[in-house]
């Protein structure tokens, strides 16, 4: 599957994060799903150089998940770096 997919991959597996992910992340959904389409990225390829997913294809069970726990990490630690505290 070409970069297409990954990026329509990326958009599901965001919106799966955001709604996951407790609390409120700044810059609204726009960036949160960017950040996760970032996620999902990696964790699809970290799923398949650890041969958890199929290489090249995003819809595994085993891809979906480590590419939802990516995202998940990927918005944790926006979340920290964008924190502001008064």
């Amino acid at each position: 599957m070409g970069i297409l997919a990954w990026i329509i991959f990326g958009l599901i597996v965001g919106a799966i994060a955001k709604l996951i992910m407790p609390g409120a992340q700044g810059g609204g959904w726009l960036i949160t799903i960017i950040l996760g389409i970032v996620g999902a990225l990696v964790g699809g390829f970290v799923a398949g150089a650890l041969g958890i997913g199929d290489d090249g294809n995003p819809w595994d069970i085993g891809t979906i998940a480590i590419s939802v726990l990516g995202a998940i990490l990927v918005l944790f630690i926006y979340g920290a770096v964008t924190n502001r505290r008064v």
